[in-house]
């Protein structure tokens, strides 16, 4: 019985960066030892097992032969006489498939260390062509190491394209077509994950409301960089430079979905966008099962973020009516994040990336105004019934309007 270090842990030392989690893989073994070592098996499909102390992955050496759809269709084999190498074969990239012995000796049979120096993901083996996850994990790994100068090499490329042209990825899960993306949200360019997806034809197959976005023009005047598809991408890249909030990345990265529902007459203009785009946002949500939170901010960023834009030419009335509509006065962290999503809308632009955008100060400004009015106080006031709530509105809707007059002459003198 053998134990090594694997996976992500041997590359991400090697890397220099922070190792996140320790994966390690043991040879010579049975479920048995393992158990009688004081180890809690996990693994439902093979077997994994935490350690008694450390709570770290160890799984036994396994070999994979294809026998069905997706990325459950495989037969499992973790005999006790699967080797080091057999187990390492299959896996994804050859920077994913080194392993470290107790004694710091490197175990790299598909030269991984090499690809690390050149900055190549590549496929370890044919096999890879066999699991179609594995297009979304080399998508969420180029997301990750794309600012340390990554690529894809062109051979992997192409055996993602055609996993993506096979018809594999359908049998994708939701749930694990959504954990990839939510991970690819949280690297530091997520943009590249759908950009990758795009290259190799699975984003039409897993996002069609988004890659139905590309191709659909925009007026030059306003959108220099003209299609939507790449003006969504620039949102998202500019949602990240303001947030590491996956939710307010996804929004960003969902707004404009209405502008594929234009009419093509009607183009280069997209009248009603905004309500166009709720059904898309809930057909994709619904499909990948995505959490409520990244939902309900995707819906209320895609149908308000034109009045947000529109902030300093709105009523106080609209003012107050923005608020009740998105809940701003009872989840104003949810505000605060529409408010950086509609300011990366605003910057996602060729030419607009610093341009000042000052909507999100002032309309967090009306709120805090608002937010202060004493309810209890009007409440306890002798008024009864319905004519309180009347009073708490106008109550806010006067303190809006003095904030509104502050906050502009303000800005009028920056």
């Amino acid at each position: 019985m053998k134990t090594y270090l694997v996976g992500g842990a041997v590359r991400d030392q090697l890397l220099n960066i922070q190792i996140k989690d320790k994966d390690w893989v043991v040879v010579g073994s049975t479920p048995q030892a393992m158990m009688d070592l004081g180890f809690k098996q996990v693994g439902a499909d093979f077997p994994v097992f935490l350690h008694p102390k450390t709570q770290e992955e160890y799984a036994l050496a396994r070999t994979e032969r294809k026998s069905g759809k997706g990325y459950q269709g495989f037969t499992v084999d973790f005999h006790q006489d699967v080797t080091l190498d057999e187990d390492l074969v299959r896996r994804d990239l050859t920077i994913n498939a080194m392993a470290q012995d107790e004694d710091g000796n490197i175990f790299d049979p598909f030269n991984g260390q090499l690809d690390l120096k050149n900055k190549i993901l590549r496929h370890v083996s044919p096999a890879f062509e066999e699991d179609p996850l594995r297009v979304l994990r080399v998508a969420r790994f180029a997301a990750r190491f794309a600012h340390l100068g990554f690529t894809i090499a062109d051979e992997t490329l192409a055996l993602m394209l055609n996993i993506s042209e096979s018809g594999e990825l359908e049998h994708l899960t939701p749930e694990r077509v959504w954990v990839e993306t939510q991970r690819a949200l949280s690297e530091k360019s997520p943009w590249v994950y759908f950009e990758t997806l795009r290259n190799c034809n699975a984003l039409k197959v897993c996002f069609k409301e988004l890659d139905d976005l590309f191709g659909v023009p925009q007026p030059e005047v306003h959108h220099p960089e003209i299609d939507t598809g790449l003006h969504s991408i620039l949102c998202l890249k500019q949602a990240c430079a303001l947030s590491t909030e996956g939710e307010v990345r996804f929004a960003a990265l969902m707004h404009d979905l209405g502008k594929a529902k234009t009419d093509k007459d009607k183009w280069p203009k997209h009248i009603a966008h905004e309500s166009l785009g709720l059904q898309p946002i809930k057909d994709l949500c619904q499909r990948l099962k995505v959490p409520n939170k990244h939902k309900e901010l995707a819906l209320k960023t895609c149908e308000y973020h034109t009045n947000v834009h529109q902030a300093f030419s709105l009523k106080a009335s609209t003012v107050l009516k923005l608020f009740k509509n998105t809940d701003a006065l009872r989840k104003p962290e949810r505000f605060e994040h529409m408010l950086l999503a509609c300011k990366a809308d605003s910057r996602g632009r060729f030419g607009f990336e610093e341009v000042p955008y000052l909507q999100k100060e002032y309309l967090e400004t009306l709120l805090k105004a608002a937010s202060n009015i004493d309810s209890k106080r009007i409440s306890s006031s002798g008024l009864a019934g319905p004519e309180i709530g009347k009073a708490i509105e106008a109550a806010k809707l006067e303190a809006i309007q003095n904030a509104m007059h502050a906050a502009k002459e303000l800005y009028a003198n920056d």
